[in-house]
């Protein structure tokens, strides 16, 4: 569910908007923090990007071959 946090951004000449420092600090967002944009129906949609296996979408005991994740049990399971 979505809800309201009370900011209304808009969009300057190349696009961008500004997140709110109310909600950068709600979510723990530096400079350069990734974020991912999901869209549905007619909602975009903003969501701290935490990397995950490519193979189980474990976040845990990352390693990172060729722009992709691979967590350490995936891992294994290929070596085998």
């Amino acid at each position: 569910m979505l809800k309201a946090c009370g900011n209304i951004c808009k969009i300057d000449k190349l696009g961008r908007i500004v997140v709110p420092v109310n909600v950068r600090r709600m979510f723990d967002l530096a400079e350069n923090s990734p974020l991912e944009l999901f869209v549905e129906d007619d909602k975009i949609v903003l969501k701290k990007y935490l990397p995950q296996c490519v193979f189980c979408g474990s976040s845990d005991d990352l390693t990172e071959y060729k722009d992709n994740h691979i967590c350490q049990n995936c891992l294994s399971e290929l070596k085998s």
